[in-house]
């Protein structure tokens, strides 16, 4: 009976705390684009809709997670309502490997050529070039071509992309981290690239890594990762977690069948 009333006293183990933002701040990831300016657009309108229903003292931050550019019909589209979203509000972007591969190109005839074969080519048609032009033009004088129709302010504001953000127990990167080494001496190239030995860790991380670069059918929250790519340019469906205190959120724009819909899902 002694016992029973001891173990009925015994102080218990605290519950896992769970990851949380800064106190009195608000945060919108926004998955990879890809050129889908229909959906980024949608996607756009429904996050100011939800921020002013949240309303409160809360100060928000936009994170927009890479990959803007490529595979889509309008890149120069997205890239222009991105830049002057940030003119409105406060929004930061992280640099993709597209972002990379897009700048490369203007000096590097050689990644010119692997990157539009990995969607760079919409990504020039949605400039001032038709495609007939574009067929014409030989690897070298396509480069010219594109140093003339990319408007210097494009290649400025996608060359002052940060590489990764830390936000409380969150940390904010474009393709994930390389699990042997500390956020301090990250590399850039992992930022941006990597894959398989960052999604086949299983065990936590110093923080909860927020990311796109790698598709997922559905968002995939693994506790110590969270993947919100949800494959825009293919799917239709474009991805935002939101992120209060311990709260999260999910707003996704889908395109079905031509109209864009707007869907919210409640979190933990």
């Amino acid at each position: 009976m002694l016992a029973s009333i001891k173990q009925i006293f015994r102080p218990q183990a605290p519950a896992s705390r769970l990851p949380s933002v800064p106190e009195g701040e608000r945060f919108y990831l926004i998955g990879d684009v890809h050129g889908r300016r229909d959906l980024f657009d949608s996607l756009v309108e429904a996050i100011e809709a939800d921020d002013a229903q949240r309303g409160g003292a809360a100060k928000t931050t936009v994170v927009l997670l890479g990959d803007l550019i490529d595979r889509g019909a309008d890149s120069a589209g997205v890239i222009r309502s991105a830049r002057e979203w940030g003119a409105r509000r406060k929004v930061r972007y992280l640099a993709g490997n597209h972002e990379e591969m897009f700048l490369q190109s203007f000096d590097d005839t050689e990644m010119l050529r692997h990157f539009l074969k990995h969607g760079g080519r919409e990504t020039v048609l949605s400039y001032d070039i038709d495609r007939d032009t574009y067929n014409s033009l030989t690897l070298k004088e396509l480069q010219d071509e594109i140093r003339r129709i990319v408007p210097l302010e494009d290649r400025e504001f996608l060359s002052g992309f940060e590489e990764l953000i830390v936000a409380g127990d969150y940390l904010f990167v474009h393709a994930g981290i390389d699990p042997s080494r500390p956020i301090e001496e990250q590399r850039r190239s992992d930022l941006l690239w990597i894959r398989e030995r960052f999604l086949r860790h299983a065990q936590p991380f110093a923080h909860v890594v927020v990311h796109g670069h790698t598709i997922f059918d559905e968002v995939e929250d693994r506790g110590h990762r969270i993947g919100i790519d949800t494959g825009a340019f293919r799917s239709g469906r474009l991805t935002a977690l939101m992120l209060e205190g311990h709260e999260r959120a999910y707003i996704q724009a889908i395109d079905n069948d031509g109209t864009i819909q707007i869907e919210h899902t409640g979190g933990q």
